[in-house]
């Protein structure tokens, strides 16, 4: 490898690391500071002590269309043992996560990133993407897109691992 490609490969890897990208094996960042609200209303949900699957989307996102059914069976088979999915909108426009929302009507907390802080935080790559995150807040596992029945039982294996796991 010439010494001008090492060069520009070191130079992207530290382009990462300068801006700020959560990686697996570091804590998720949280969501009050960023500015994230509830688009059901309320508070945001108390994520501590649980098993976490962190999904950023977007209205205009067919893949992102595709996940939420997915993700509703995933909530309904998971949530009674200690599992939470927090959905976050990047959307620029409110109306247009609000009627998403509305549309999907997914039984899990979906929020909206009105400023798109926390998208920026993390540095999510593409939409959709989602960040697992054991108990103590750390991402263990990161999806990026969305491949139907392939993403779902990659999933569903990592939050068993997860579950199994004690503090």
């Amino acid at each position: 490898m010439s010494l001008r490609i090492k060069i520009l490969l070191a130079l992207v890897a530290l382009a990462g690391v300068a801006r700020g990208e959560v990686k697996i094996g570091e804590q998720f960042p949280s969501f009050a500071p960023a500015g994230v609200v509830s688009l059901a209303g309320g508070g945001l949900p108390a994520t501590a002590g649980q098993v976490v699957l962190v999904d950023f989307w977007a209205s205009w996102c067919a893949p992102c269309k595709a996940s939420f059914p997915a993700m509703a069976k995933l909530f309904s088979d998971y949530s009674s043992r200690g599992f939470l999915i927090t959905a976050v909108s990047i959307d620029e426009k409110p109306a247009a996560a609000l009627a998403f929302w509305k549309k999907q009507s997914p039984p899990f907390a979906t929020l909206h990133d009105r400023e798109q802080k926390l998208v920026k935080q993390v540095v999510v790559p593409t939409m959709p993407t989602s960040y697992l995150l054991d108990r103590t807040g750390k991402v263990r596992f990161m999806h990026e897109g969305f491949h139907g029945e392939a993403t779902d039982k990659q999933i569903r294996q990592e939050i068993e691992t997860l579950l199994a796991e004690k503090d």
